[in-house]
């Protein structure tokens, strides 16, 4: 079922704060456990704004006073809203509450300028697709993780530059650029997405790294890394007292004409991982029968599932 928006429930919206963790915690908790958990209780202080006036703004749900729900909007450019973290408490969904979180998101995204807002929803997330849908979100792309293994030997049949104005020519023109609709992972701002730039190729060429591949016919292909970060492992041992960390290379884009060019572009992203101190690497690629079957032929792993980007009209 889908949230009802005339659901007869008396909910109050407001800013989320640093006080609200035991609650917010209290009900994102229970969430996917057969996933791992939800991420929320983990990073929550990080995650949450200190104050008004940072590009984001965290929202909070209440139902008589007890907290039913909570989503994140930022700005990842001066027109394009990001909203993520929505949750609704167990006991409050189907009540209209994300409806009236989305509704406090497109109002503050508007105020800031936002004229298009997206989110990420993951593809086996039945609810939250319907839910998205039910609120004015329409789809725009599908894409999917590849995992090349860091290795500082990998090589591949053609040659690979860093020249970031052949990275985006070739972005330009590339059918992957088409089907993700120009969107690639924002740098600075995890698990999200946005319209890359001709500056957002020059500046990460100095920052980070950014690749062209070189074909017979000219170019080929082309990635940027958007970041790198750690993460905490799991563990089953309960007499482990050190949290166990695991670097990862997240790549924002991967794109690339044949297997010549992706079995190049999987080699340099594997060397640059390798370079970063990286245990693993997450390159977001276009989810189609090519890329998504090239990718395993090239020698690298992929994601089981692939996620879903949908967006709204923020002008309306």
């Amino acid at each position: 079922m889908l949230s009802d928006p005339d659901a007869d429930v008396s909910i109050e919206i407001r800013r989320a704060t640093h006080d609200d963790y035991d609650a917010v915690a209290g009900f994102t908790g229970e969430i996917w456990p057969d996933r791992g958990g939800d991420y929320i209780p983990r990073i929550y202080h990080e995650w949450l704004e200190d104050e008004p006036g940072q590009g984001k703004k965290t929202f909070l749900a209440e139902v008589d006073g007890e907290a039913a729900g909570i989503v994140q909007a930022v700005m990842l450019s001066p027109d394009e809203a990001w909203f993520q973290g929505m949750r609704v408490a167990a006991d409050y969904r189907r009540q209209g509450v994300s409806h009236r979180l989305n509704e406090a998101t497109f109002a503050w995204a508007r105020e800031q300028g936002a004229t298009v807002g997206r989110v990420l929803i993951f593809s086996w997330n039945a609810a939250s697709l319907g839910a998205a849908r039910a609120s004015g979100f329409e789809p725009i792309t599908e894409f999917r993780f590849a995992h090349p293994e860091p290795d500082p030997e990998a090589d591949g049949p053609a040659r690979v530059t860093h020249n970031p104005i052949a990275a985006w020519r070739y972005w330009t023109h590339s059918d992957a650029r088409e089907h993700l609709s120009g969107l690639g992972l924002a740098p600075g701002e995890s698990w999200a997405i946005r319209e890359l730039t001709r500056a957002d190729f020059e500046r990460l060429a100095d920052e980070t790294a950014v690749f062209a591949v070189e074909g017979t016919d000219g170019l080929a292909g082309t990635a940027y890394r958007s970041r790198t970060y750690d993460s905490a492992i799991g563990t089953d041992d309960s007499s482990e007292s050190e949290t166990t960390l695991k670097t990862w290379a997240e790549y924002g884009v991967a794109a690339w004409d044949g297997i010549d060019a992706a079995r190049s572009l999987v080699a340099a992203i594997a060397r640059d991982g390798a370079t970063c101190g990286a245990d693993a690497t997450r390159v977001l690629i276009p989810e189609t029968a090519r890329h998504v079957t090239d990718v395993p032929f090239a020698g690298a792993d992929i994601a089981e599932e692939p996620d879903f980007v949908l967006g709204i009209d923020l002008t309306e």
